[in-house]
């Protein structure tokens, strides 16, 4: 496995970059937000490197940071998230507001990538937020967005079951968050009452 590249960049282009470490190039795909951290073509550059294995090529993608790698592989576990995709969601800022999107559940954020309609946004965060939550040392500067919406003396892992046994009742996941704002219980048995409560009270 290639984790590391490092050598002078060869080329430089708006999806990709080459390096030319010790004449061998190197093409790695990268966002948006990678290419700002690489510099111009000559210079030194060093990318932290995944490689997808297909029947008919070996594509290797380059990230600026380890964080945005791990990002990267996240979103692949996703259904429907190829690494085009992957990418195009990268290009829409730092990992740390990405991850803080996600932990808040802004669906709209990621709605908003090319390539991405409302059912795969909202997969991304159903498949992902609970992960995003449990790793918390990456949230550590995000901010208080990052804990969720609304005041709620739940766990974060009882937020998201609560959120997720919404869905499997037939909820998209926006409307199921939106259901869930300003619950405050200790189990996710009672938040998921918490919320069908409010659609009686709303029908």
């Amino acid at each position: 496995m290639i984790a590391l590249v490092r050598g002078e960049v060869a080329v430089r282009r708006p999806d990709h970059v080459v390096v030319d470490c010790g004449g061998v190039g190197y093409r790695l795909a990268v966002s948006a937000e990678t290419l700002r951290h690489v510099p111009a073509a000559g210079k030194e550059v060093a990318l932290h490197a995944h490689l997808v294995v297909r029947d008919d090529q070996l594509a290797l993608y380059g990230f600026a940071t380890e964080e945005e790698r791990d990002l990267f592989l996240m979103l692949l576990g996703v259904q429907a998230v190829g690494p085009k995709v992957a990418l195009a969601v990268l290009s829409g800022g730092p990992p740390r507001e990405l991850l803080a999107a996600l932990a808040a559940g802004d669906a709209a954020r990621f709605q908003a990538v090319p390539g991405i309609g409302k059912r795969t946004a909202e997969r991304i965060i159903v498949e992902l937020r609970e992960r995003v939550a449990a790793a918390g040392e990456q949230l550590q500067d995000v901010g208080p967005i990052a804990a969720g919406r609304g005041p709620s003396r739940a766990q974060p892992s009882q937020r998201a079951l609560a959120r997720e046994g919404l869905v499997e009742l037939g909820y998209g996941a926006a409307e199921a968050e939106q259901l869930l704002a300003g619950a405050e219980a200790d189990s996710a048995e009672e938040l998921i009452a918490y919320a069908l409560r409010a659609t009686r009270a709303g029908a």
